[in-house]
């Protein structure tokens, strides 16, 4: 029998509801999405209007924000650890990061002002090579370890960006804590959107920086005549993206707030145990975290971000990879004049959800549940294309993990 879609409505008690999103106000977001613009690569990723596939499946709208246009490097995942790094340099300077664009960072006076930097940090793929790009243009090293399993085409485009990079015999987090103790012992920064006690101003920087993508899919939907999305549905590894995303919209929304659903990969779902746990607190899972949807295989929370989503989020539903699996395949072969769209493991889960539960009646209540109906207006993004081809085409041309 097929794995199933597990779900969890989220009735854990709110702790502090605003207070929680106060890091993710439009203010400090216009700076991340500022200083992202100064970069020559800066441009929006295209917000597509998947008209005849929302026809399809009984609802008003959907529109995906297809992240495999961000800067030239197929994901999403350089907006937060770019503002994290800059952040981090403009704090060492004594100064407020709107008064440094990537011009000013790689001047020589603040070259000379803050010294050779070695940026380090630990990641399945997409976070490491946005990290390795960053440092790359800012003219610094970089260090990056990688789970057992890494995909070879993720190892080597991150080793095109000048990094060293090293693969260990260990899963995501235990590669965390290993690319921390490296910093520590050789005056490295570590830039990781898993937060800790102690380290908790880069994954809140990291946070600020995927807040690029929310603001400029509130714009690109309003161009489109959508006021407010209805709902939105998002992937979850640590739930840094979730927390972005969710606290973007909480802070613009306010009290009209879309329903939102945090998606996790079955095999890494703490966000998911930690909602089904009841208590508030964070649930670690452990293992060695084997899904296709390698950006998503994270088995500690980053516990800011848990506290954003237990208090704004709607519903966590934990996803077999046939679920990813099957987005993949919907993008990539669209109905009528919806657009073509490569979407890779991680970034196609919401899709293939989303699809399951308006078909598949065994979901009826969780459709139910979530109000989706046809005056439903769904914001999906996805957040990789093709960062392992070999991987996509597997599960595209030749079936890979069917139901």
């Amino acid at each position: 029998m097929s794995q199933v879609i597990k779900w969890k409505e989220n009735m854990l008690p709110k702790t502090d509801i605003k207070g929680c999103i106060k890091i993710l106000n439009k203010e400090g977001i216009e700076k991340a999405r500022t200083f992202h613009e100064s970069f020559s690569q800066y441009s929006k990723t295209p917000l597509q209007n998947l008209e005849e596939l929302a026809k399809d499946i009984g609802l008003g709208g959907i529109y995906l924000k297809d992240e495999s246009y961000r800067f030239g490097l197929n994901a999403f995942k350089v907006l937060g650890g770019s503002f994290a790094m800059a952040q981090y340099m403009a704090k060492k300077l004594g100064k407020d990061i709107s008064e440094l664009g990537y011009r000013n960072l790689i001047s020589q006076e603040i070259k000379e002002a803050l010294g050779d930097m070695i940026f380090v940090t630990a990641t399945d793929g997409n976070h490491g090579r946005g990290v390795a790009w960053t440092a790359n243009q800012l003219k610094q090293k970089s260090v990056v370890y990688m789970p057992k399993g890494s995909s070879g085409a993720r190892v080597e485009n991150i080793q095109k960006e000048g990094a060293a990079v090293s693969v260990e015999d260990m899963n995501y987090d235990d590669c965390v804590r290993l690319a921390a103790k490296y910093a520590e012992e050789n005056n490295g920064v570590v830039v990781q959107d898993t937060a800790w006690d102690g380290y908790e101003d880069i994954p809140t920087w990291i946070m600020q920086g995927y807040g690029t993508m929310a603001l400029e899919a509130v714009e690109q939907l309003e161009e489109l005549g959508v006021t407010r999305p209805t709902h939105i549905f998002i992937q979850a590894g640590v739930g840094s993206l979730a927390a972005g995303v969710q606290g973007v919209f909480a802070n613009i929304y306010e009290d009209r707030c879309p329903i939102t659903t945090i998606v996790e990969a079955n095999i890494a779902d703490c966000l998911y145990k930690s909602a089904a746990a009841g208590d508030g607190n964070a649930v670690a899972v452990g293992g060695d975290l084997q899904t296709i949807m390698a950006g998503l295989a994270c088995g500690e929370a980053n516990t800011i971000g848990w506290e954003i989503l237990k208090n704004h989020s709607s519903m966590f539903v934990s996803c077999p990879d046939w679920v990813a699996a099957n987005g993949m395949r919907i993008l990539g072969n669209p109905l009528k004049e919806d657009p073509y769209i490569i979407s890779g493991e991680s970034g196609a889960v919401t899709t293939g959800l989303l699809v399951e539960i308006m078909k598949n009646d065994d979901y009826k209540q969780l459709r139910e549940r979530l109000n989706l109906n046809k005056d439903s207006r769904v914001l999906l993004f996805s957040t990789e294309g093709d960062t392992d081809p070999d991987k996509y085409r597997s599960v595209v041309w030749f079936g890979e993990c069917t139901r």
